[in-house]
C-alpha cells in the first residue's frame, strides 16, 4: 500500500472527519532508463556548472533567480519563499457543493485517495453517500507541498477521491486554434452515416478492456535484447487524412467493415443475428438511426 503524503482531515461546515491522503496513481510500474555513454556505458551524471566561469556550483551556492528582463534578475531567498507559501494546513476545506457535469473535464488533473481514521469512519461514510446521492462534488482548497490547489471531492465505488484540479487560466482557449465554425455545414448523407456509425460503436465502459500495449512491447523489447535479441523496430505508418469530397463514403464503408466484424465475432461466438441485436450491435443501431 502506498504511504500518505498526510495526514489531516475533511471539514464543511463543522463537521471534520479525520482523513489520510494517499496516492491514486501507481508511478513505480512503469520502466524507467538511465542515461549512459554510448561508449563504454558509464552512467551519466548531472554536473551543476556556472555559464560565466565553467566551474561546478555546489547546492549551498545555489540562488533562485527571475529573469524580468534579459540578464536581470530578482533573486529570492528561500526564507521569503518560504514566507510566500500557503499554511499546510493538513485540511481539505469544501467551500461549496456542485454538479460534477459543471465541471469541464479538462480542468481535472491529478487524483488522490481518501482513507478514514477509525474516529471518523462513520462520518466518511456519511459524506459518501450524502454525496453520491445528491450527485454533488464538494469544491475545496488543499494545500500540498508548497502548493495551494484547487480540488474536487466526490465519491468512488466505497471511498471518497479528491482530485485537484487546474486553474481556468492554465488551459489554453479554443479562440487561440484554428477551428472549423460552431455549425459545420454538413449534408445530411453525412450526418446520417457518422451518427450511425457511432450507434454501432456503442459499448459500456470497462477500462479492463484496454490494455498500455507500449509498455507490454517495451518490457518484452528489453528482455529480449538482455537476452541477445535485438528485435527488428516496426515502422509506424500514419493514415492518411480522409477526402472531405469522399467523407460520406468512407463512412458507409466504415459502417460495412463494422457490420462484417459484428457478424464474424457472432459466428465465432455461435450466436443468432438476433442475439446481435439483442447486445446493441448494429442491427440495433441501424434501426434507430430511421427514426
Amino acid at each position: 500500500m502506498a504511504r500518505a503524503i498526510w495526514v489531516g482531515s475533511i471539514s464543511f461546515g463543522l463537521v471534520t472527519i479525520p482523513v489520510k491522503l494517499l496516492p491514486a496513481v501507481r508511478a513505480d510500474e512503469d520502466v524507467h532508463f538511465h542515461y549512459l555513454h554510448a561508449k563504454d556505458e558509464g552512467r551519466i551524471k548531472n554536473v551543476r556548472t556556472c555559464e560565466l566561469d565553467g566551474k561546478e556550483v555546489a547546492w549551498k551556492d545555489i540562488v533562485r533567480g527571475y529573469e524580468y528582463q534579459k540578464g536581470a534578475y530578482v533573486i529570492l531567498t528561500d526564507d521569503e519563499l518560504a514566507a510566500l507559501r500557503p499554511e499546510a494546513t493538513q485540511s481539505i476545506e469544501i467551500q461549496a457543493f456542485v454538479d460534477r457535469a459543471e465541471i469541464d473535464p479538462m480542468l481535472f488533473d491529478v487524483p488522490y485517495l481518501l482513507e478514514p481514521d477509525k474516529r471518523g469512519r462513520h462520518a466518511y461514510a456519511l459524506l459518501r453517500d450524502a454525496l453520491a446521492k445528491s450527485g454533488k462534488v464538494g469544491i475545496a482548497q488543499v494545500v500540498l507541498r508548497t502548493r495551494a490547489h484547487l480540488a474536487a471531492l466526490r465519491p468512488n465505488d466505497r471511498g471518497l477521491v479528491v482530485e485537484l484540479l487546474r486553474y481556468p487560466h492554465e488551459l489554453v482557449a479554443h479562440a487561440d486554434l484554428d477551428l472549423p465554425p460552431a455549425k459545420e455545414k454538413a449534408s445530411a448523407a453525412e450526418m446520417k452515416a457518422a451518427e450511425m456509425l457511432i450507434a454501432a460503436m456503442v459499448k459500456p465502459f470497462d477500462p479492463a478492456d484496454y490494455k498500455d500495449d507500449y509498455e507490454a512491447k517495451l518490457r518484452v523489447a528489453l528482455k529480449e535484447h538482455a537476452s541477445g535479441k535485438a528485435p527488428k523496430p516496426a515502422k509506424a505508418k500514419a493514415p492518411e487524412a480522409t477526402n472531405v469530397v469522399d467523407l460520406a463514403a468512407v463512412l458507409e464503408r466504415s459502417l460495412g467493415q463494422r457490420g462484417a466484424t459484428n457478424r464474424g465475432r457472432s459466428a465465432r461466438d455461435g450466436r443468432p443475428a438476433a442475439a446481435r441485436a439483442a447486445n446493441g450491435t448494429s442491427a440495433r443501431p441501424r434501426r434507430s438511426a430511421h427514426r
